[in-house]
């Protein structure tokens, strides 16, 4: 059991060490996604070798590395508990937006639960992620109920469908870093008069069955995170970001933009594998504006996608600046690296997606 559990820490030390190595391949990104399925193995190989291990060099060493981890892995993930202060919302006296995001896998054929879904739900804008034609012509029949639409429709797994009932001002059509990977940037305003831009995001994931390397995902979030902050304005940026919370690129994506991460203080709120449980990490994100406050912050109930929907409900109080203080500054290093990681993403060339 000693050298069971001696082979377990080193392969699982390794696994927590490759995130903070600085290349963009998958082997060194994939580990960020299983940080907290990480964590609670080195918890249990750690009690294993304190039982099972003699008390030799080996030993030490191991449990010294192990256990600086655990501490540090936890010191970073404590910001996505509920134990973590953040600010709660007080004002009655505004109405509120509610928005779904939700990937619905583009060969889940499931579209009445998906409808019947969003009947109880009543957003007042919901986006797809990876609709087809097939999800576009299930779903026509809720345009009575949301009638101002922006339809991307592509059979690659990057479509984007975005229904609201509140009118657009503007809508826009990005294409940051490849012509087959889009983003909706939609500009409406709230119930109370006040003016919002809503960005809609779903860049690539470095994985063996998809993108070797982060590079378009990384470049097309830091496209976002600079035309954001250009904008100005209260923003809320949602969708499947095929990161999570704790990951470089959402650090870099926070101090470009100048957005708050929504779930800092709510919990970790795992959104992905919607049907293996062990497996589950928070790729579904919501950064908002200073300006920006959420009432609620919460996944919901499975529709047969391999991701569960996530709800965001929230009002504009230009007026209360309580948030200022949590938004991240940068630096010029910081920049730099931005500018670099942009112009890998614009360079990078796939040959996996399939228009």
């Amino acid at each position: 059991m000693s050298t069971f559990f001696l082979i377990l820490s080193l392969l699982l030390i390794l696994l927590g060490l490759l995130p903070y190595v600085q290349n963009q391949h998958w082997i060194f990104r994939a580990p960020e996604f299983i940080k907290i399925q990480l964590l609670i193995l080195q918890v249990i190989a750690s009690v294993g070798l304190f039982i099972f291990m003699e008390r030799n060099i080996w030993f030490w060493l191991v449990s010294l590395c192990q256990v600086a981890l655990i501490f540090y892995h936890s010191y970073l993930l404590t910001r996505f508990t509920k134990f973590y202060k953040k600010y709660n919302s007080v004002r009655k006296d505004l109405k509120s937006i509610k928005v779904i995001s939700t990937n619905i896998y583009q060969f889940n054929q499931q579209f009445d639960r998906f409808k019947d879904f969003i009947k109880k739900e009543k957003p007042d804008i919901f986006v797809t992620i990876e609709s087809n034609k097939d999800w576009e012509f299930a779903l026509r029949d809720l345009e009575n109920e949301y009638p101002y639409t922006e339809k991307i429709t592509l059979e690659n797994t990057y479509g984007m469908h975005l229904y609201s009932n509140i009118p657009f001002q503007k809508v826009i059509t990005h294409y940051f870093v490849a012509d087959d990977l889009p983003s909706i940037e939609a500009h409406f305003k709230d119930k109370n008069g006040e003016g919002f831009v809503l960005f809609c995001v779903h860049p690539p994931p470095p994985s063996p069955t998809e993108e070797e390397t982060s590079k378009e995902r990384d470049g097309d979030l830091l496209c976002i995170a600079k035309r954001t902050k250009e904008l100005n304005k209260p923003t809320l940026v949602i969708g499947d970001f095929n990161t999570v919370a704790w990951s470089k690129i959402s650090e870099l994506f926070r101090k470009n933009s100048g957005l708050i991460d929504g779930r800092m203080g709510r919990g970790i709120l795992a959104s992905y594998h919607a049907k293996y449980w062990f497996f589950r990490a928070p790729l579904d994100l919501v950064f908002h504006g200073t300006t920006i406050f959420l009432k609620e912050l919460s996944v919901l109930e499975h529709i047969g996608s391999d991701h569960f929907p996530i709800c965001c409900v929230f009002y504009i109080d230009p007026t209360d600046g309580a948030q200022e203080k949590e938004v991240e500054t940068m630096t010029k290093d910081l920049a730099a690296e931005t500018a670099t990681l942009v112009e890998e993403g614009k360079k990078e060339e796939s040959d996996n997606r399939n228009t």
